[in-house]
């Protein structure tokens, strides 16, 4: 099954997950980046990482490659803002709907606060379909650990099912 991980990461968290999982599955990793940047420290961190997610809002992104056809399964990694996933998410989502349909899902998420699990269930929203493996850390960059590491392997042996 070819896979792409499509993911944002703002601190470095999300990027290091999508880099393991795609070593460990063979996958391709396609970062989604935002034509503005998000705060990426202090209270604007907060204030407009969160507010941004809680509006819903799809953000432009930069140019990314994804050829949907090659796809059988797309995985989505995101920080958790506000209980939810990130705006770039919800941005490509929204731009490949029908190349999506069809398409089998697995999640993961990095977060230092709570709300991972309310995330991923407004992600299944989104996509309107369940996830074949999910996946939660904190900090797995920031505070590397072995239960972190266990966590990913269980995760990847899960999709290669």
């Amino acid at each position: 099954m070819e896979t792409a991980i499509v993911y944002y990461s703002l601190n470095g968290n999300t990027g290091f997950v999508a880099s393991e999982i795609a070593e460990k599955l063979g996958a391709d990793a396609i970062k989604l980046t935002p034509k503005k940047a998000f705060p990426d420290s202090g209270f604007k961190k907060f204030l407009w990482g969160g507010k941004s997610a809680v509006m819903k809002e799809k953000p432009e992104l930069e140019p990314y490659e994804f050829d949907a056809e090659k796809y059988d399964r797309v995985i989505f990694g995101t920080p958790v803002w506000a209980s939810r996933f990130t705006p770039p998410l919800r941005t490509f989502v929204a731009d490949n709907a029908d190349a999506l349909k069809g398409k089998r899902f697995a999640a993961f998420t990095c977060f230092s606060g709570g709300g991972a699990d309310k995330a991923l269930a407004r992600l299944r929203e989104l996509l309107g379909a369940d996830l074949d493996a999910e996946l939660i850390l904190i900090d797995p960059k920031d505070k590397p650990s072995d239960e972190n590491a266990a966590k990913i392997a269980e995760f990847c042996a899960a999709l290669a099912e």
